[in-house]
């Protein structure tokens, strides 16, 4: 089943919380193959959002190849390959690195000092 919480505290756009938790579970595995996720309305209701919020989410999450639509029947897992999942895993690493790693040397941070901090936070 899909999990996905909200941090009104965040500075994430709420659709980019549920792709990235979303992505995740799907990533991770503990989203199957096949799996139908819950329709727009009823996860816009439980979690007391706009429709258009899950619908962007959605939508970010079939252009990435995470999950495919059947007209009148809904939305599903895309059957993805272990190869895939390590392919798409490393892909959005990639992109967000890529950013992230641009800032912190904007800050004058030098590569030992971010690596220290990601050591630090990651075993947090």
């Amino acid at each position: 089943m899909i999990n996905i919480n909200i941090s009104g505290a965040s500075k994430k756009p709420i659709y980019q919380q549920i792709f990235d938790q979303v992505s995740g579970q799907i990533v991770r595995g503990e989203l199957a193959p096949g799996t139908m996720l819950p329709p727009i309305r009823t996860v816009a209701k439980e979690l007391r959002i706009s429709v258009i919020t899950i619908k962007k989410a959605w939508e970010d999450l079939e252009r990435l190849g995470f999950i495919y639509t059947m007209v009148g029947r809904g939305c599903f897992v895309a059957d993805l390959t272990a190869g895939d999942l390590m392919g798409k895993r490393s892909s959005m690493l990639a992109e967000k690195l890529e950013k992230d790693i641009a800032y912190y040397k904007s800050l004058g941070l030098t590569l030992h000092e971010i690596i220290e901090a990601v050591k630090k936070y990651y075993s947090n």
